[in-house]
């Protein structure tokens, strides 16, 4: 069976910083990373690379910024009053919070603190890098139809969230 549209894949990955070469994650030592093929549950660039693979088949891939979590953009860092974080006993640079919006919840990372604002910058970690992933397809099934309809996978015992 290959990778398509609704299939349920399990695949080992170690994903590096295409730049330096720097591994940022790896499931090496842990559980291999399950998702719906399909849904958006990982980034554009790396489902495509996998569309048509099977069980046993490797790859790396190096996926460009805009094909995984991204451009930068200067747009999504802003400076927001201290009284934002009122709830919050001591704001530093670093440290991630979620605001609520209207949009719904959106995380953010601290960049700087001053005396007038808090600087905070709703970037993705990884935006603006181009990643190199190498990956190997554990598993292939098809995804049953309340996977589908969720768009997400379910745990052994069905819906796990």
């Amino acid at each position: 069976m290959t990778i398509a549209q609704n299939k349920v894949v399990t695949l080992h990955y170690e994903v590096a910083d295409g730049e330096s070469g720097e591994v940022i994650d790896s499931s090496a030592g842990g559980q291999p990373l399950t998702y719906l093929h399909g849904a958006q549950n990982i980034i554009p660039g790396l489902e495509q690379a996998l569309e048509g693979k099977a069980v046993g088949d490797a790859l790396e891939v190096t996926i460009e910024a805009a094909d995984a979590y991204g451009e930068r953009s200067d747009d999504r860092v802003q400076r927001v009053p201290h009284e934002a974080f009122a709830e919050i006993e001591k704001v530093e640079p670093g440290m991630s919070v979620t605001a609520q919006t209207e949009s719904g919840p959106i995380n953010l990372v601290v960049t700087e603190v001053d005396d007038d604002a808090v600087t905070v910058d709703a970037n993705h970690p990884l935006a603006g890098k181009a990643l190199t992933f190498n990956v190997t397809v554990e598993a292939v099934r098809e995804a049953s139809d309340e996977e589908v309809e969720h768009g997400h996978v379910h745990g052994p015992d069905g819906h796990d969230h």
